[in-house]
């Protein structure tokens, strides 16, 4: 019972997706089929390619491969049960399974954010300090930052789980999305949701806002190390070895701030479950492509594994 009056428990939720552009269903199924193919595709290509090579088992690619392993299971924990809704009549998801849909989510999401610092690092290392960089960026501290990316990210979710754990729904159990966010679950619960809200601000504010000025500063040492190089070949070089990442970060932080910071509904319109395509589906996409279409250590992994696998048939 809450303000005196009873309450029915939910015990699911009603996924809202697309279902409201029946004229475009088949377009939308396709378009979330091909890219979720293709980031599977590419995501696993790349971190199989960088397994097999040695000549690849370097920081900025051990980083790498987390990164895809980390997009594959950010795309799986929801297009998934997307695929799977447009051919339901009813769009439903149990209480459990949208608080691990979110926790999934949640997880790799604020883990990508972290990666991204220590990337950022690493970038840091290859041209403010060449010279030491194999010693600073040691195999130990390499798999201490990707260890503590997945423990901070695992950590925070955890505590936005217990919250919702104690949060009582009732009333409409209609999710104006197409899968479990933080945001739109806030809305539907019948508690007063002050301490979840103050807790996503903190979040937002340690995840992103920390780690955000963190690979600023690190790229303000960048550039000033960048400009101090005489040569215009050793500018190029050295703005090419950081230019993916800088390109990655800027979409992963821009596409997430103007989905959460710009929507006043808690980004539960149709205009505001579009643009989430963008940071859920398409990011994670684009990732392996940024890193790969102007790497040469990648084209050269990939005709060696290819000479090898001719040499094998043969």
């Amino acid at each position: 019972m809450i303000g005196g009056r009873n309450i029915t428990k939910i015990t699911q939720f009603i996924l809202l997706g697309f279902s409201d552009f029946p004229q475009i269903t088949g377009l939308l199924f396709f378009m979330f089929l091909i890219l979720y193919i293709t980031t599977l595709t590419w995501n696993l290509s790349l971190i199989v390619l960088i397994r097999m090579d040695s000549c690849l088992h370097t920081p900025m690619y051990f980083f790498l491969s987390n990164l895809s392993f980390i997009d594959f299971c950010y795309i799986t924990a929801t297009v998934p049960k997307v695929l799977s809704n447009f051919f339901l009549e009813k769009q439903t998801i149990s209480f459990v399974g949208c608080i691990v849909q979110y926790f999934v989510f949640s997880t790799m999401g604020l883990t990508e954010s972290c990666l991204m610092t220590a990337m950022a690092y690493d970038r840091y290392a290859a041209i403010c300090n060449p010279l030491l960089y194999s010693s600073i960026m040691s195999p130990s501290l390499c798999a201490w930052m990707v260890l503590g990316s997945y423990i901070a990210g695992l950590i925070s979710s955890l505590f936005q789980i217990s919250v919702l754990m104690q949060l009582q729904f009732c009333g409409s159990n209609v999710i104006r999305h197409f899968f479990c966010d933080l945001p739109q679950l806030l809305n539907l619960s019948c508690n007063d949701t002050f301490f979840a809200h103050v807790l996503l601000v903190i979040l937002t504010i340690f995840f992103g806002l920390t780690n955000a000025s963190l690979i600023i500063v690190s790229y303000g040492y960048i550039v000033s190390s960048i400009l101090k190089i005489t040569s215009a070949k050793g500018r190029s070089k050295a703005f090419n070895t950081c230019a993916s990442h800088l390109t990655a970060v800027s979409l992963f932080y821009s596409s997430g701030i103007f989905v959460y910071l710009s929507s006043s509904s808690g980004g539960s319109s149709s205009f505001d479950r579009f643009t989430s395509v963008f940071y859920t589906v398409v990011i994670p996409m684009f990732n392996p492509l940024i890193y790969t279409l102007r790497n040469k250590e990648i084209k050269d992994a990939i005709n060696r594994l290819r000479k090898k696998t001719i040499c094998s048939e043969g």
